[in-house]
């Protein structure tokens, strides 16, 4: 229970010490039960400390554990040789070395936290990340504590034909109950939070990889039954990023099998355990009829990031949690490598810098910020963040950036043999990456350790008579939880300067022999810096921060001509996206101040124009095209006013896209028609690229609303040829407030009610309109009979959706969306913690709204804080946000 007046311990990472026993192996047993599995822990355990100071007691972690019996050197302990405390058993006076046997029961049908060991549609699985393993035995459950694992399993045959653990097979068989056992060893060293079981009743898809060296290693994904060729994109993603670590990593697999299981109730994306990854099953289950382009492309994701962890994180693992990005970070980073190389690259940095700017931003400027390695947490739970995960990458592209494609590599090739079993610590990697390229990286460990966004702006000028381009850049961070004063960051500044005909010039800087390339990378280390470019003829436009080498807010005063010339003639591919992104905010801004005086909005020429010119240039990529002509988010428009109201600048954005639609009616119907696809499905970057230009325009043209489009919409819909275009379809429809999308949802719900994946979207495309009172209509589904509270995704797909990916309804200034959010975190924090928690964090922007919603939100987090039986997960994000 957690209170304001008894609140749960902090944990400090300036308090680390080193664990003093050693496990130097642990044999687990079994006796799998849903309501009663007893579990038996034999430890050979080691003194790992000078005991000339005296005999330390060894400390074990657990929680809702039934304590059976304890034996020490087959000694049958009495409660005076141990001690019972809060979530951990403590052994009084232990030998310098001895074997250890700890009998547990647990409940794993009653844990609907979904943490330790639980069960899933009849299945057993388990999530160990981060602390979940001290609900299934008694163990040092920290991830310095690293040894080998020897897993027996036992359960009735008929209920679970199939006993999975880490590592390989030794043996399995028979017994004359019914029951059957597996035993599963791991001769790699790991931590507790890597441990995985699973037993079921599930259908096995079987392949093989042959790695570089010549090794066959087996693949086998275990899915319910009925699922087995939803597989067929996963099985092979996971061959392509086997093939691909071993190209740009270096890294070949390392046990005889690859196993993936998919499980329907699971709080995360997926789970890297050694051998056996435990995913969501929203990420290996993909078909075209029933999963969408963006479904294919995050399953292909995932798989890869998972496997990638085989070596960051597995093999190389962190010392402490509070070394979390060392595996997740560096992890993200490679995985948006491997899917820029599979898909495209361009885009796929789009992608990457939207949920940057969108989210992460957000989480940096609010009451949860923290560093990418934190000080201090309550509950590690909330601090699988996108800090931590997505700017944790960026940090690591920074280094890439920094060194270059060679001396990266050697760098973590060097901190892969070097801590090859160890558990490390980020400046471990930071010394590899400086003793392979000679590089000194001590400024730049401050990404590590400093919270917030920086700010970087930039001022120009130009001497024509002597051709001297000037850039004099400030940079500085705003303060943050804990954190008042920032020191200079060293910030890579990727630039050019394209000339009138949008040609990159030679850059070279005053007291430099010769020009240096037409791109470069600038080092920002202090607070204000001048670079002097010398022999620039005409005045430059300047190409800044190309392909977003920093996670930072770049400041440049672009007029509206420069911004429509770098979208036209950018030879950057982001750049020239970013510079449509500026140009759209700058005047929906512009907009708004129209809206608030009263006065008759007009759409931007300049806009139009380039809205027109980019729509109709067939020479570019369809998926760039796309992201061009999509209009900045709600959310990131928020982040440039001062007092955010969410209806108006819905209202500026809605009119912004029903302006283009009239003005390009004739184009977009043109694109939409011309990209029209009856061939196989396919998805190929090309092939997904049209189909998101083509949804795109029909989103547009939607905004007409009349019959024509409607029905362009519902033909689409009645199709029935991709799931991709289905959901486009539907989508239009429902946002639109279309008459049609009742008798689309209807059909949509009949056709696919048994598929709970693609029923997650229809609880979706609801929860996230913004017709005024979809709030009751959400309240009603609800109370659907396929709405399961103790299921993550769906909860994430109705009530998450509506609260986080539906601005304009949830911040209604009445504050009822702020109340249905209260209701169901306190309902979901005695039966799931880490998702009540996660949902919480929109009350937290409190601050960055008019007085009115300010109250109700605080109000609110209040009213969270009042409850009895708080969770530490949600007593620490609730308390945090309504200190602001």
């Amino acid at each position: 229970m957690a209170d304001l007046q008894h609140p749960p311990k902090t944990i400090y990472l300036k308090d680390y010490t080193a664990p003093d026993y050693r496990i130097e192996q642990l044999s687990l047993q079994f006796e799998l039960s849903e309501q009663e599995t007893t579990v038996t822990s034999t430890l050979t355990i080691s003194a790992d400390y000078d005991q000339s100071g005296g005999v330390r007691p060894l400390r074990l972690d657990g929680a809702d554990l039934q304590l059976i019996s304890i034996t020490l050197n087959d000694q049958l302990l009495t409660e005076a040789d141990y001690s019972l405390e809060d979530e951990a058993l403590l052994i009084n006076s232990p030998p310098a070395n001895f074997t250890l046997e700890v009998i547990t029961r647990i409940n794993p049908s009653a844990n609907t936290a979904l943490e330790g060991l639980y069960t899933s549609s009849g299945n057993f699985c388990t999530q160990c990340e981060a602390e979940g393993f001290r609900k299934i035995t008694y163990f040092p459950d920290r991830p310095d504590v690293l040894t080998v694992y020897t897993t027996r399993i036992v359960a009735d045959k008929a209920s679970y034909p199939v006993l999975l653990s880490n590592g390989n097979l030794l043996e399995q068989g028979e017994l004359d109950d019914g029951r059957h056992f597996a035993v599963w060893h791991d001769p790699f060293p790991k931590p507790s939070y890597l441990f995985a079981l699973v037993a079921g009743d599930l259908a096995a898809v079987e392949d093989s990889f042959t790695t570089q060296s010549g090794r066959e290693v087996a693949i086998r994904f275990y899915v319910q039954h009925g699922n087995e060729a939803k597989c067929d994109h996963a099985v092979a993603s996971l061959k392509r990023a086997m093939h691909w670590d071993e190209q740009m990593f270096g890294r070949e697999y390392d046990l005889d099998i690859y196993m993936v299981v998919a499980v329907d109730d699971f709080n995360m994306g997926a789970m890297e355990n050694k051998g056996l990854n435990v995913f969501n099953s929203c990420f290996v289950l993909a078909q075209p009829e029933s999963a969408t382009d963006l479904d294919f492309v995050r399953v292909e994701a995932v798989i890869g990031h998972e496997y990638f962890h085989n070596w960051s994180g597995n093999r190389v693992t962190c010392r402490d949690w509070f070394q979390l990005s060392l595996k997740e970070g560096f992890t993200v980073f490679r995985d948006q490598q491997f899917t820029a190389d599979m898909t495209a690259r361009a885009v796929k940095r789009i992608d990457d810098v939207r949920v940057l700017r969108g989210h992460q931003f957000q989480e940096d400027a609010g009451p949860m910020s923290h560093p990418v390695r934190p000080d201090s947490y309550v509950e590690i739970n909330n601090f699988y963040t996108l800090t931590v995960y997505n700017k944790g990458a960026e940090v690591v592209r920074m280094i890439h950036t920094l060194l270059g494609d060679a001396s990266f590599r050697k760098g973590s090739d060097l901190y892969f043999e070097r801590h090859d079993g160890e558990a490390v610590t980020t400046e471990d990697f930071i010394a590899a990456m400086e003793d392979a390229s000679g590089a000194d990286l001590s400024q730049f460990k401050r990404w590590y350790s400093q919270s917030g966004t920086p700010e970087i702006v930039v001022e120009r000028s130009y001497d024509a008579e002597q051709m001297h381009y000037t850039l004099n850049v400030k940079q500085s961070c705003p303060p943050t939880a804990g954190q008042s004063e920032k020191q200079p960051f060293h910030v890579p500044l990727k630039m050019a300067l394209l000339d009138t005909d949008g040609e990159p010039l030679p850059l070279q800087l005053k007291g430099e022999a010769e020009a240096g390339g037409i791109e470069r990378v600038l080092d920002l280390t202090e607070s204000e810096q001048q670079f002097t470019f010398i022999n620039i003829p005409p005045e430059p436009v300047p190409s800044l921060l190309r392909g977003f080498s920093a996670p930072v807010k770049l400041k440049l005063d672009l007029s509206d001509q420069e911004l429509a010339f770098l979208m036209g003639n950018d030879g950057d591919d982001f750049n020239r996206w970013d510079a449509g992104q500026q140009l759209s905010v700058k005047v929906m801004l512009r907009l708004l101040q129209v809206l608030k005086s009263g006065l008759q909005p007009t759409l931007d020429d300049a806009l139009s124009s380039a809205f027109g010119k980019t729509l109709t240039d067939h020479s570019l990529d369809p998926a760039l095209v796309a992201e061009a002509l999509t209009l900045p988010a709600e959310g990131y428009v928020a982040e440039f006013v001062e007092v955010v109201d969410p209806q108006a600048i819905h209202v500026v954005r809605e009119y912004l896209r029903r302006s283009l639609a009239f003005a390009h009616r004739e184009a977009l119907i043109k694109r939409y028609d011309e990209l029209t696809d009856d061939g196989p499905y396919s998805t190929d970057a090309a092939a997904m690229g049209r189909r998101r230009l083509r949804n795109l325009c029909m989103s547009y043209l939607v905004e007409l609303g009349n019959d024509e489009v409607r029905n362009m919409a519902l033909n689409q819909f009645q199709r029935d040829q991709s799931m991709t275009d289905v959901m486009a379809a539907l989508t239009a429809l429902v946002h639109s407030g279309s008459p049609e999308q009742h008798s689309a949802l209807s059909a949509f719900y009949e056709r696919w009610k048994e598929d709970p994946l693609v029923l997650d979207k229809w609880f979706a495309v609801q929860a996230s309109s913004p017709i005024p009172g979809v709030l009751d209509q959400v309240r009603a589904l609800t109370n659907h009979d396929d709405f399961h509270l103790t299921n993550p995704n769906r909860v994430r797909s109705l009530v998450g959706t509506f609260c986080m990916r539906n601005p304009v309804r949830f911040h209604e200034a009445n504050g009822s969306g702020y109340r249905f959010l209260a209701d169901w975190v306190i309902r979901l924090n005695s039966l799931n913690p880490q998702i009540a928690a996660r949902m919480l964090s929109p009350l937290g922007q409190w601050r960055r709204y008019d007085e009115g919603r300010q109250e109700a939100m605080k109000s609110q987090l209040a009213r969270i804080l009042e409850e009895p039986s708080l969770s530490k997960d949600v007593f620490e994000i609730a308390s945090k946000s309504l200190k602001g």
